[in-house]
């Protein structure tokens, strides 16, 4: 519609020896474009070749290079969760990173049941999601959410809008006929259940480790295109207005928190009320006020990475997949 040449290069998930090769022979010789090369990418459940886009691109220089990589490819993806702009996003992240990134305590209710008490450290770094490219960097899609580490979790944690996991499903993900309820000690899950048998299965199934059970994020979702869930696997859900806990994998570097999990599965709630260091600040997740404040320089904005180039600087492992099959957790480096 701009006029703006286009190219198309089909890649096939997880494993494809040839995408590599196919997508060189579509990409401009470095002397001969002039603007930005944007390079978009599609899938539905992956986040794959990572290591081969990175080879591709390697020769261009990064303030001509913009990257933007979507999982969850759908219908939801266009008509709901892309119609926040960046703009939007990064004012609601930052109405909740000024006061949450100077918070110790937090107290976090839904109408759901949950009953959250959270410790924060300021050794823990935040996550801001928000669909801002930069120079060389690759934008996450759909984009809204800020997320860190507690330090300390305790409470009831009631799942009632959907959950999302790093692994291929075809299962219906919704929660809101059949909630998910996890008890939490000492930021470790010590109880879970769910009336839906087939949802059991599945939390049989993804915490069966050590380290599957241990709090490794606390997220808040801030995009308020997203309204109702989808019953696809999906980053959707997880971007909605609300609380999520990531149990498994954690969004920190190497060594700061003392473990790595293949396992990371977000347990995603309808809103939440956030009581920020004994109640002088409430924040209520679903009528968030935007801030003009400038955003922190601190934060990370990726929160997904491939699994052929697993590495926790590059985020969460919210885009790790296993071919269908939730892959044990290795073997804790130190206790959780």
């Amino acid at each position: 519609m701009r006029g703006i040449a286009a190219a198309r290069v089909w890649m096939a998930p997880l494993v494809d020896a040839g995408f590599e090769a196919r997508l060189r022979a579509e990409l401009p010789a470095i002397d001969t474009f002039g603007g930005r090369l944007i390079l978009l990418s599609f899938e539905r459940d992956t986040f794959s070749h990572t290591g081969a886009l990175t080879r591709a691109l390697a020769a261009y220089p990064p303030a001509r290079l913009r990257i933007f990589r979507s999982i969850s490819a759908s219908d939801s993806l266009f008509a709901d969760a892309l119609l926040a702009t960046p703009e939007d996003l990064s004012r609601r992240n930052v109405a909740l990173l000024t006061r949450l990134t100077r918070a110790r305590h937090l107290r976090i209710t839904t109408r759901g049941g949950t009953d959250l008490d959270v410790t924060l450290d300021a050794r823990h770094r935040w996550i801001s999601n928000r669909g801002r490219a930069r120079d060389g960097g690759t934008v996450i899609l759909p984009a809204g959410e800020v997320a860190t580490f507690p330090a300390r979790i305790s409470g009831v944690h009631v799942a009632d809008f959907a959950y999302n996991v790093n692994a291929i499903t075809e299962d219906d993900v919704r929660l809101e006929r059949f909630p998910v309820t996890i008890e939490i000690d000492g930021g470790r899950v010590v109880a879970y259940r769910c009336e839906d048998a087939r949802t059991m299965r599945f939390l049989d199934a993804a915490l069966t480790t050590h380290c599957a059970y241990n709090v490794g994020e606390l997220g808040f979702g801030t995009n308020f295109g997203i309204g109702e869930p989808i019953a696809m696997n999906s980053h959707i859900n997880e971007r909605r207005a609300g609380v999520h806990l990531g149990l498994g994998q954690h969004n920190q570097d190497p060594g700061v928190v003392g473990y790595q999990c293949a396992i990371h599965l977000d347990l995603i709630a309808r809103g939440g009320i956030v009581v920020v260091d004994g109640g002088g600040d409430v924040i209520d997740l679903e009528q968030l006020v935007p801030s003009d404040a400038p955003h922190p320089e601190s934060t990370r904005d990726e929160d997904v990475f491939s699994p052929d180039a697993l590495s926790i600087e590059d985020g969460d492992c919210c885009g790790l997949l296993a071919d269908g099959v939730l892959t044990p957790c290795p073997v804790p480096l130190a206790a959780a």
